[in-house]
């Protein structure tokens, strides 16, 4: 099977901003569902934190059922460091800039969550073998800007890239805010007013029509890094907040305290229709889903729609074990949502036509800490003890949670990973360290739902050429539900 490894260098490719006919993705949602499907997925691999001393790497993953590649991974892009620890990924430009016609999605945007380095990858010269661009360097960061630790992008209309960062160069949550770079990738500023940084940082999303941006929490870097201690939640070292900032201006206007319903909120998403202001949030501590939506006042406020209840269970670190959600998403339509329990081991299928009321439609267990043939067990109320079935594909067991997911644009097939963090995998899943990540497919019933697993798909890498690797974000050439946001 032919597949390729470089090494990243960067070099001047001669383009600045790029120019088409038309601007990047889709007018809307639902004309992004009747996009092509995907051919490739841009799949973020690590060495950080597993003991190898190798640079992490992009890998591109061939998911066309027609091609004589299918499944295995055809191309990898190795950096230029060791320890970047790749996590995620977003765009230069997406279908927020659809009306731009001097606009282009060319560029993937990689920032290395523990060294602080941002990778500017060029994925339409040959998109299935990417090529590094440019890298903005975290010295240049700091100094002009204070800030460290880069976690999330989102491309603006401006041409501007807006990037959450987790902290100071020290590790501290208060030195943590958002960075905007320009359309060649220079350090232009904080985005955020002084005074305005958020609590503690993760993830955030955008919704011009109600001027709006809204933000997460996760924690310190100096806790999160060296893996999860319960006790620095009760220190104070990790957050429940989200902050809702005045758009684009950056002026926090309003802090929301989800208290003991929303420890540690991760991912966040608004509708995908711009003119509905609800969205949701997933606490992964608290294992809760969370709406948010807007007063008739211009303020913000939440309710709790789904809890997962945790489990009694023997043989582990704590007598319950939270579900853990660390991650979700919402189909084009508005019509799903779908988020993973990283330590139960299943992902959910909820309806959500009613926002408030979601309604489960179809769940399956992909993993986690209570199947079969591990030696912890869930604990009924009469003392009794079970387990959960979990399916091998091609013959290969399923090692850890699903963790990361990836729809695609006609909803019908989602993509999990099942790497959260290399310091968190050590603690929670050992095994990922020998054995490594896959990637697994699953298909969606989108008419009456349901998930159920694709036995022909299976990207084992446990067999990398370098050992074993953790395999975390997926993006696929021509955006996705997680990356683009309508204007």
């Amino acid at each position: 099977m032919a597949t390729e490894t470089v090494l990243a260098t960067a070099v001047s490719n001669g383009v600045g901003k790029a120019c088409c006919k038309s601007g990047p993705g889709y007018a809307t949602p639902l004309a992004a569902m009747s996009g092509p499907p995907e051919k490739l997925i841009y799949v973020t691999a690590l060495y950080s934190g597993t003991g190898r001393e190798q640079p992490d790497y992009l890998a591109t993953v061939d998911v066309d059922p027609n091609s004589p590649t299918y499944s295995s991974v055809i191309h990898r892009l190795k950096m230029p460091y060791i320890g970047d620890e790749l996590h995620h990924t977003g765009w230069n430009s997406c279908s927020s800039c659809h009306g731009d016609p001097s606009a282009s999605r060319r560029y993937l945007v990689l920032p290395g969550l523990i060294s602080g380095r941002i990778y500017a990858i060029d994925t339409m010269t040959d998109p299935k073998a990417p090529s590094l661009y440019k890298v903005v360097e975290p010295k240049e960061i700091s100094e002009k800007t204070g800030l460290a630790f880069p976690h999330t992008s989102h491309c603006l209309a401006s041409g501007d890239m807006l990037v959450s960062c987790l902290g100071d160069k020290e590790g501290n949550a208060k030195g943590n805010g958002f960075l905007l770079l320009d359309s060649d990738f220079n350090v232009k500023s904080r985005w955020d007013k002084p005074g305005h940084a958020p609590k503690f940082g993760y993830d955030f999303w955008y919704q011009p029509r109600f001027k709006t941006m809204i933000s997460t929490s996760w924690g310190a870097p100096k806790a999160f890094s060296k893996g999860f201690n319960l006790q620095h939640v009760a220190d104070g070292l990790y957050g429940s907040h989200l902050h809702i900032y005045k758009w684009p201006e950056g002026e926090m206007k309003q802090i929301i305290d989800l208290g003991n319903t929303g420890l540690l909120p991760l991912e966040i998403r608004f509708l995908h229709d711009p003119s509905k202001d609800t969205g949701y949030v997933g606490s992964a501590l608290s294992s809760n889903m969370i709406r948010f939506y807007r007063n008739s006042d211009d303020t913000w406020s939440h309710e709790v729609v789904i809890s997962v209840e945790p489990l009694k269970v023997e043989n582990w670190i704590l007598p319950e074990m939270p579900g853990l959600i660390t991650d979700f998403l919402i189909s084009l339509d508005d019509r799903f949502f779908y988020f993973v329990n990283w330590l139960h081991g299943d992902i959910r299928q909820y309806n959500i036509e009613d926002p408030k009321n979601p309604v489960l439609t179809g769940q399956i267990w992909v993993g986690g800490l209570l199947q079969k043939g591990s030696p912890v067990k869930a604990v009924r109320e009469d003392g009794s003890t079970y387990q959960f079935d979990v399916p091998q594909i091609k013959g290969k067991s399923l090692r850890a949670g699903p963790q990361m997911i990836q729809l695609s644009l006609d909803g019908k097939r989602l993509y999990a990973t099942n790497s959260l963090f290399s310091a968190w995998d050590r603690q929670f899943y050992p095994e990922l360290m020998d054995k490594g990540s896959h990637i697994i497919q699953i298909d969606v019933d989108t008419e009456k739902g349901g998930l159920s697993i694709n036995p022909d798909f299976f990207v084992d890498f446990g067999e990398e050429p370098d050992g074993p690797a953790l395999a975390h974000e997926m993006r696929y050439p021509g955006g996705d539900c997680t990356s683009d946001i309508w204007i």
